[in-house]
């Protein structure tokens, strides 16, 4: 199976999810996306992570990114978690979560990692682009919930940078200071960035975003 790559065109498919079928590339229209797996239903890590999700699912709105939700359960046991969510969490899950009973899905996104266990999917997350194509993965090992503050914070940077000749340095938040591309001379980079920018060596130069 090949192993998916950042450019690759996110594969497509049809899929029972607790928000009705879903066909993936129809579903994401021209937004930006967040897939992300669960190992299974019932299991505590994921049970915080889908209601950190639902708590913050408007920081996704404003950037116009939609989310969704994997697991390899079915539709009836998913519909039962989510009101475990809801009442641990103090929330209201209000996302889709594709059953996929078959592994169909977590087949063609490489979530199932035999080494590590060759029935759960490990706990992936793939942001696609608004063309379709795979802008970041992120794979984590079951034992390890994830951050979802520094997904927020790796959407802003790859839109921030998507069609201007910049990139985000270290621990980069939105507002702050962002690179100018090294391609770019600096008479490009004076009618670019007509606030100006700090030289700090030929090939580091900031400015503001």
């Amino acid at each position: 199976m090949k192993t998916l790559q950042l450019g690759d065109l996110a594969p497509d498919f049809t899929a029972n999810s607790t928000l009705g079928t879903i066909n993936f590339h129809e579903w994401l229209g021209n937004n930006w996306g967040v897939l992300f797996s669960h190992p299974a239903d019932f299991t505590p890590v994921c049970t915080t992570e889908l209601g950190q999700v639902a708590k913050i699912k408007s920081q996704f709105d404003e950037r116009g990114v939609k989310v969704i939700a994997l697991s390899v359960d079915n539709i009836s046991d998913h519909h039962s978690w989510i009101k475990d969510i809801n009442e641990t969490q103090q929330t209201s899950v209000n996302f889709p979560i594709i059953a996929d009973e078959d592994r169909k899905v977590a087949e063609l996104y490489g979530m199932i990692h035999p080494n590590a266990d060759d029935k759960m999917t490990v706990r992936s997350v793939f942001i696609i682009g608004p063309h379709k194509n795979i802008k970041l993965t992120l794979t984590y090992p079951a034992s390890t919930g994830r951050n979802f503050q520094e997904i927020i914070r790796v959407i802003d940077s790859l839109q921030l940078t998507a069609n201007r000749k910049l990139a985000t340095p270290a621990n980069w938040n939105q507002g702050e200071e962002c690179v100018i591309l090294p391609s770019v001379s600096n008479e490009e980079a004076k009618k670019l960035f007509p606030k100006g920018y700090e030289e700090v060596k030929p090939y580091l130069r900031l400015t503001k975003a």
